[in-house]
């Protein structure tokens, strides 16, 4: 892989130290770290199983239930089309929703955490 980058000047001795691993450990035991982890999972956990139950729904109704899925709708749409093209609607929602989340949520909290831990704090 090559890119158009020119490398970085100066070697080691030139670049600001990063912080220690006694400073990443003491961030990640830190209470503000914990609230970040927890808006995170209390979104995606939760969304994610709805997604797989809504999938699995899917795919037991195209197996089980073929009578209903095959009902037409309109002209030669039927059931089984309209929840699949569903299944690409909600993936896309879903994201949208997530990017929405990361920006109003975990992004300023992330990015707090990430200037005290390079401040050296």
């Amino acid at each position: 892989m090559t890119t158009d980058a020119p490398p970085p000047q100066g070697g080691p001795e030139t670049q600001p130290p990063g912080p220690t691993t006694e400073q990443f450990v003491a961030v990640q035991e830190s209470a503000e770290f914990g609230e970040l982890r927890r808006a995170h999972r209390s979104f995606a956990f939760p969304l994610t199983v709805a997604f797989i139950a809504w999938y699995l729904l899917y795919v037991l109704m195209s197996n089980y239930a073929g009578g209903f899925m095959g009902t037409k709708l309109f002209g030669n749409i039927n059931v089984a089309l309209v929840f699949g093209l569903a299944q690409f609607l909600t993936t896309f929602l879903i994201a949208w929703f997530y990017s929405r989340h990361a920006a109003t949520k975990l992004d300023p909290k992330a990015a707090a955490i990430k200037s005290r831990l390079e401040a050296g704090e």
